[in-house]
């Protein structure tokens, strides 16, 4: 889930950065400049763009995928803990 979210995050930056290029272009010969002068602050920009749009990927991934969890596991509980549980079915332990 962290690793979705992650290339959802660096996807979504990179698409908006080729739009903002595409936008952008009167600025081409500013270019060296720019990133010069100023490219340090666009970095650290970039990276805190980068973090919130994972906060908010993995926020939503978490709940769409998780929501259901804890009901699972408490049928999961009930069910281990019947006569005739999942154990059964998984057979005598291996020993050495």
């Amino acid at each position: 889930m962290i690793a979705n979210a992650a290339f959802l995050a660096a996807v979504t930056l990179f698409l908006g950065g080729a739009w903002l290029a595409g936008e952008l272009t009167f600025l081409t010969p500013y270019k060296a400049t720019l990133f010069r002068r100023h490219g340090p602050v666009i970095g650290l920009s970039l990276l805190v763009v980068f973090f919130n749009l994972f906060g908010v990927y993995y926020s939503i991934a978490r709940w769409l995928f998780l929501r259901d969890t804890g009901r699972k596991l408490l049928h999961l509980d009930r069910q281990l803990g019947t006569a005739d549980g999942v154990l059964d079915d998984l057979g005598t332990p291996l020993e050495p």
